[in-house]
């Protein structure tokens, strides 16, 4: 049915231009959709490499433009509200960290080893953060206070980079940015950290620490809080009103990772649900298109056998009249 449907639009091109060029970009369309489909169905697959369940976010709002400038003061306050969220019994664990899982930023790096140029994402934590989400370590270590004073950078890579940067040998101990001034040493190896959530694509990470005690580091934007389970909503309320004492002029919001795993969710699919939407319509138009064309067809041909019956009959009656 659809090949004579196919057939007939062909046959009557010159009059089909548009139904022709519409059917063209629907299935055009319809091949982005089920590609884009397929491509987040894959990712989603894949473990996220932490955990977010009962853990919120705390977004600390400095009241500065730029986080590239910072106090000694500002430090001071950010270790402050870290020992201030130890005092609750509803808190497990929390740690520092610069963006936030399921945030809408980024810090986009590369390094040149071996002639090779590698990019990968980076993210600064500090010592807490992969007991606070639940990070598995493969190889090495992560960040502790041996850390401290250490004339190189420690930094935590996970396998996909480790891979790539150095094959089949073993990272730990090796020196991923040679042709910088400061050495990066790596310490340890995680299996990986999508920190755009189930749909995003698996990718390169790393994470340099955060020390809270070093004036000359920027401070945390963000606080991550994991909490006991069975933690009620209430408390938010309580958490923020001491965090308050603690940074007057600083705000805060606070937000389950779950609820920000749903927006993010959300947000990713956005364009998947509106290209649906759009390849339903032009479908529907194609459709209706092609009834179009069957009708025309149909009711050409119906006057058609019409005409040539109304001829044959004027044509016997002329016979018949001759012959009388």
């Amino acid at each position: 049915m659809i090949k004579h449907l196919i057939k007939l639009v062909w046959n009557r091109k010159r009059f089909n231009f548009l139904i022709t060029v519409e059917f063209f970009f629907s299935f055009l369309t319809l091949f982005c959709v089920i590609l884009a489909g397929v491509y987040f169905a894959d990712n989603y697959r894949h473990p996220l490499g932490f955990i977010y369940e009962n853990v919120w976010n705390v977004s600390i709002d400095m009241k500065q433009a730029s986080d590239d400038f910072h106090s000694p003061e500002q430090v001071e306050t950010a270790r402050q509200l870290y020992l201030a969220l130890r005092e609750f019994d509803e808190v497990e664990m929390a740690a520092g960290v610069h963006i936030s899982v399921f945030g809408s930023g980024g810090i986009g790096n590369a390094t040149e080893i071996n002639g090779q140029r590698v990019f990968y994402n980076a993210n600064e934590v500090t010592d807490d953060f992969n007991k606070t989400m639940g990070l598995t370590l493969l190889n090495g270590r992560w960040f502790s206070k041996e850390d401290d004073g250490v004339s190189w950078q420690p930094v935590v890579i996970n396998l996909r980079l480790a891979r790539e940067l150095f094959g089949d040998e073993d990272p730990i101990g090796k020196n991923m940015s040679p042709n910088n001034e400061q050495e990066t040493r790596v310490i340890g190896v995680i299996t990986d950290f999508r920190q755009w959530g189930e749909l995003s694509a698996l990718g390169n990470y790393l994470f340099r620490r955060k020390n809270l005690n070093d004036v000359n580091q920027r401070p945390p934007r963000n606080l991550a809080i994991k909490l006991r389970p069975g933690t009620p909503r209430a408390f938010e309320e309580k958490l923020v009103t001491r965090l308050q004492a603690v940074a007057k002029d600083w705000s805060f919001d606070v937000r389950p990772l779950a609820e920000m795993r749903d927006s993010s969710l959300k947000l990713q699919l956005a364009p998947l649900m509106a290209g649906a939407l759009i390849v339903g319509f032009l479908m529907i138009m194609v459709a209706l298109g092609l009834t179009g064309v069957l009708w025309q067809n149909v009711t050409q041909r119906t006057k058609e056998i019409g005409l040539r019956r109304a001829n044959v009959a004027t044509s016997l009656r002329i016979h018949r009249q001759i012959l009388a």
